[in-house]
């Protein structure tokens, strides 16, 4: 069975990660995997240090060095236990009932690609516990997930609750066909309201193409509001959103097209910093 693998960290994310994962979760009826990665961190090598401490003090200094990155180790062990403990326990208290956790020594990225093949979704919040309370700050380890894996990624924003509506921009090309079809055969969209947007641009046949989409979305059981605007892509896609009170946004990864880059390409992290609302990547 695929699992949601939700990511779990000592950010002003991780609850909102863990209402994601367990809505998820639930909607998908599919066992929820926290995982936590105690991510390594720089300290020096000791042993360059061993040529610069003289007068018999430095193996002394140098055990204890060795015992302090042991004991920073075994801290960092206990406190990632500690928040998958807590994470399952919300998960338990919402009627997850298929519960599991682990823990990783490496970074995020490589622990997702280790556990990818088990993967229905994977959850992550915007930023790590290194941000602080910077809205602003994205992690950077987000554009490396959303560019390597081929799993749906949803990414979490601080105040996640779970979404009515969502809004799919839509350009016309493969990669927004294919989300479609993800949409409509995924399960995890179902029930919600769909704002079906797309703006104007080269893309050959685009009103047909669009109209063609809005009737697949509806002939699935969708509820659909469609929408055909010209402007600028970024300005539009945000002014629609906040005008219609959309609750999540949902794209498709990576066609070269002017709309995909409004998400991805060099504006990723624009769209990112500038919207409070979670966000579905389709691959």
């Amino acid at each position: 069975m695929k699992k949601i693998i939700t990511c779990v960290d000592g950010s002003v994310y991780a609850d909102a990660v863990c209402k994601a994962g367990i809505w998820a979760a639930k909607k998908l009826d599919k066992t929820l995997l926290f995982l936590h990665a105690i991510e390594k961190q720089y300290t020096g090598n000791i042993d360059d240090l061993s040529g610069a401490i003289g007068l018999g003090a430095h193996s002394s200094l140098l055990q204890e060095m060795a015992s302090l990155d042991e004991r920073r180790s075994k801290l960092a062990l206990e406190a990632g236990k500690n928040m998958l403990e807590h994470a399952a326990h919300l998960a338990k208290a919402q009627g997850c009932k298929a519960i599991e956790k682990t823990q990783r020594h490496s970074d995020i990225v490589e622990a997702i690609f280790d556990l990818e093949d088990d993967a229905r979704l994977i959850v992550i919040g915007r930023s790590g516990e290194t941000h602080g309370k910077n809205f602003k700050a994205i992690g950077s380890h987000i554009e490396q997930i959303i560019r390597q894996v081929h799993t749906p990624v949803l990414i979490a924003n601080k105040n996640f609750s779970e979404p009515n509506s969502f809004m799919l921009a839509y350009d016309g090309r493969e990669t927004a066909d294919k989300a479609v079809k993800r949409i409509i055969d995924g399960g995890l969209l179902r029930n919600l309201s769909c704002h079906l947007v797309t703006v104007k641009n080269r893309e050959s046949a685009l009103l047909d193409k669009f109209k063609h989409t809005e009737k697949l979305l509806i002939d699935s059981g969708f509820e659909v509001q469609s929408s055909f605007l010209e402007g600028n892509i970024f300005n539009s896609l945000t002014d629609y959103q906040s005008k219609h009170n959309v609750e999540l946004l949902v794209m498709g990864a990576f066609s070269r097209s002017k709309l995909a880059q409004a998400f991805l390409g060099s504006n990723t992290l624009k769209m990112l910093e500038n919207s409070h609302l979670p966000l579905v990547v389709l691959r």
